[in-house]
């Protein structure tokens, strides 16, 4: 017996039934030998960590435009809190913790530059729109690794595509159907939205756009008047309600759903949308679609015009993968004039 299929019996008899196993994956696209060390999932979260588009992330915004300052999160900080999030949920119901981290560090992969302001921009701007989910799974099945993909395991991929909930989104599918095929996928769905309201409270009081006795009084009540204690009761909350449900699925409690429900919709109302927050978006925005309109008039100066995919996927995929202060630096380039020397 090898090391991975040591570590493969370690989960087999530790973790619960409904746990994923990965020695029981559905499997690659693309067949592959085993590796002697590590079971399937620990590689794809290898790979992912050692992907150029995990190391953009770092440049990449979460709410606030390429920011100076040293304390803001970015993507790249988000996912790693999304997924100390989901590897403490998965690890006290004694579920398949590598699975949901790989989960959790490649699920904002495709985000575009600029955040949702720049996911909002590219989704006006091609026949089907454009979504960060699908984005990510479409780097990690196609782009990455010079247009091989990283050849990720079904269960990683899935969990990928069903962790977005958008502004209006459930925030626990209610359909089984509509779930991720693996509980960790349904982990890291809850984990994004505990991990983002919490972090970005937090960068708006750094920010000054809100306090935290702005925040409503029900819901300091409901879930605590602090973001560490605010993570702690959701997280506390999550394990438990999944207990007692016999892991039928990842849940919470009525109580502390609903106040996460308000709590989401008062960040909506109250920093992402408000006039600070929109109008740098705003910008943003115009910086993409100036961008997109010139790649795609001139394609033979950024893509590979020997593809046969059309040139606005091509142009889409581009813009997707730009960071911030690149996206910035290419509009310079393109359209701001040159200071004569």
């Amino acid at each position: 017996m090898n090391i991975r299929e040591t570590l493969e019996k370690i989960e087999s008899d530790t973790l619960v039934p409904r746990a994923a196993k990965s020695a029981e994956t559905r499997g690659r696209d693309r067949e592959e030998p085993e590796d002697d060390l590590r079971p399937s999932y620990q590689r794809d979260r290898d790979r992912i960590i050692h992907c150029k588009a995990f190391r953009r992330l770092k440049h990449k915004t979460q709410v606030f435009l390429a920011p100076e300052g040293d304390h803001y999160r970015t993507r790249l900080t988000h996912v790693l809190e999304v997924t100390q999030i989901g590897r403490t949920i998965a690890k006290s119901l004694r579920l398949n913790e590598v699975l949901t981290e790989a989960i959790g560090l490649g699920h904002d992969l495709g985000h575009s530059a600029f955040g949702h302001a720049g996911e909002a921009a590219l989704n006006k701007l091609v026949k089907g729109g454009f979504d960060h989910y699908r984005q990510s799974v479409r780097v990690v099945e196609k782009l990455e690794n010079d247009g091989q993909g990283l050849n990720l395991t079904v269960e990683v991929r899935d969990g990928i595509l069903k962790h977005s909930k958008g502004q209006t989104g459930e925030l626990l599918r209610t359909r089984p159907k509509s779930r991720a095929l693996t509980l960790e996928g349904d982990i890291i769905r809850i984990s994004d939205i505990i991990a983002y309201v919490n972090h970005d409270i937090d960068d708006g009081i750094r920010a000054g756009i809100i306090a935290e006795n702005d925040i409503p009084k029900s819901v300091r009540t409901a879930l605590g008047q602090t973001g560490v204690a605010r993570i702690d009761k959701m997280v506390r909350d999550a394990i438990n309600a999944t207990l007692r449900c016999d892991y039928e699925a990842i849940t919470m409690t009525p109580e502390v759903l609903g106040a996460l429900e308000e709590l989401r919709a008062w960040m909506f109302d109250n920093m992402y949308l408000t006039p600070a927050i929109r109008g740098e978006f705003e910008k943003a925005q115009k910086i993409l679609v100036a961008l997109f309109e010139h790649v795609s008039a001139h394609p033979e100066e950024f893509l590979d015009t020997t593809s046969a995919e059309p040139v606005d996927r091509l142009a889409l995929d581009f813009l997707a993968g730009m960071t911030d202060r690149y996206a910035m630096n290419l509009y310079a380039k393109i359209f701001l004039p040159k200071a004569w020397v």
